[in-house]
């Protein structure tokens, strides 16, 4: 469940920044408010992956850490063989799903907390 969730999230991220890249999203004053975006918007798919793979708060970080590996191969894979998939800024979609990742494993430390008994 959270390969594929994981894998969901990296598509998501991947349409979005296709579409939003020529608008300018991945370029200048577009990159700090993009990934100030992130933060926020990576909440709900870390809580809705806790949810449907009924993990325990205490295990929130094991969860995102699945996610966010399976979203990092994804990223990988399409570097070195479909670049075009990013659409023209292949570096600027790349770091932000980079960022993507890293925001996910930071959150997903703060959010890991012990079950209330």
């Amino acid at each position: 469940m959270l390969v594929f969730l994981g894998a969901a999230l990296w598509f998501f991220a991947t349409v979005l920044l296709h579409t939003i890249g020529p608008m300018g999203a991945l370029r200048g004053l577009g990159v700090p408010v993009l990934y100030a975006l992130v933060i926020p918007g990576t909440v709900p798919f870390i809580l809705i992956g806790r949810k449907l793979a009924r993990l325990p708060r205490d295990r929130t970080l094991l969860g995102v850490g699945i996610m966010t590996g399976t979203a990092s191969l994804l990223d990988g894979m399409v570097l070195a063989w479909f670049p075009s998939i990013y659409g023209t800024d292949v570096v600027g979609a790349a770091t932000a799903i980079l960022w993507g990742v890293g925001v996910g494993l930071l959150l997903g430390v703060v959010m890991n907390k012990p079950d209330r008994a």
